[in-house]
């Protein structure tokens, strides 16, 4: 086998790689990025026992290559998050959504439903989680579920055991670890696990925003997508908006991160307070 840390990409399958990932994620990657994508790429060419970029390229391009550009997205795919990430997000979602939902929807017998488009490892939506539970505490009768779904499928069934290091869940506040979680204890000390109690209210599901259909229920309250837009250019970001509010009902939120802005898109959202927008 080549020693990776020395190759290098031809422009070729450079491109051809980079081509790939937008076509199948809308991830743009510049010139910039060779060295991130040789980085994650070299275990795997290792795995596959190839020698060049230019075989893989092959692989991909290949009949049989579908499977494969689910692999190279999902290296690509940065999953970087934790819990009560951007926190106002989650006060609006508690003073000032539910409050206003909860007695129409008790009234109507009708389900919340929310959903975490870019869960990653699952910190967001469980946060999401922990918000709703705490409020419903005072309304045991509303039905209620949060879909949680990301590109990848490996950093999903992460999401889905929902077991985190000690120190990732320094952000929970310590009654709310106590309820909502289990520390581990012997082999499995140092990690801690979201009680089963609350993991029956998510669903996991593999959506890539670019699918043809989400596998995902319409008529949403609150769809948070945050910090995953940063990665698309615009006409991608105004798709991916455009899909999204059509899964949201109206008067629904949706969420995005503190660092994305729907600047330049025509959705017909209203903005609410910064990251936060309502469907009319």
């Amino acid at each position: 086998m080549k020693n990776f840390t020395d190759n290098v990409f031809s422009s070729k399958a450079y491109r051809t790689l980079t081509d790939l990932v937008y076509e199948h994620s809308r991830i743009r990657l510049g010139p910039d990025k060779q060295t991130l994508l040789a980085n994650r790429l070299r275990k795997r060419l290792r795995a596959l026992e190839m020698e060049s970029y230019e075989d893989y390229c092959a692989v991909l391009q290949s009949p049989q290559g579908a499977e494969e550009i689910e692999e190279l997205v999902d290296l690509i795919a940065t999953n970087h998050t934790r819990f009560y990430r951007e926190p106002e997000h989650f006060s609006f979602l508690t003073h000032r959504v539910l409050p206003v939902l909860v007695p129409q929807l008790l009234a109507t017998h009708s389900p919340l439903r929310l959903w975490s488009a870019a869960s990653s490892s699952g910190e967001e939506p469980y946060t999401m989680a922990i918000a709703v539970a705490e409020y419903l505490r005072a309304y045991p009768a509303l039905n209620w579920q949060i879909t949680a779904t990301d590109i990848s499928k490996r950093i999903l069934a992460e999401a889905q055991q929902g077991i985190y290091p000690m120190n990732a869940v320094k952000p929970v506040p310590p009654e709310l670890l106590k309820r909502y979680f289990q520390k581990g204890v012997g082999a499995r000390a140092g990690v801690c696990r979201v009680r089963p109690e609350l993991r029956k209210f998510l669903h996991f599901e593999r959506v890539n925003l670019f699918q043809d259909e989400y596998p995902v229920p319409p008529n949403q309250q609150v769809i948070f997508c945050r910090n995953v837009m940063i990665y698309f250019d615009l006409p991608s970001r105004a798709v991916a908006v455009q899909r999204l509010s059509q899964h949201l009902c109206h008067g629904g939120y949706l969420v995005v991160g503190h660092s994305e802005s729907l600047l330049g898109i025509h959705h017909g959202l209203h903005p609410v307070q910064q990251g936060v927008y309502q469907k009319i």
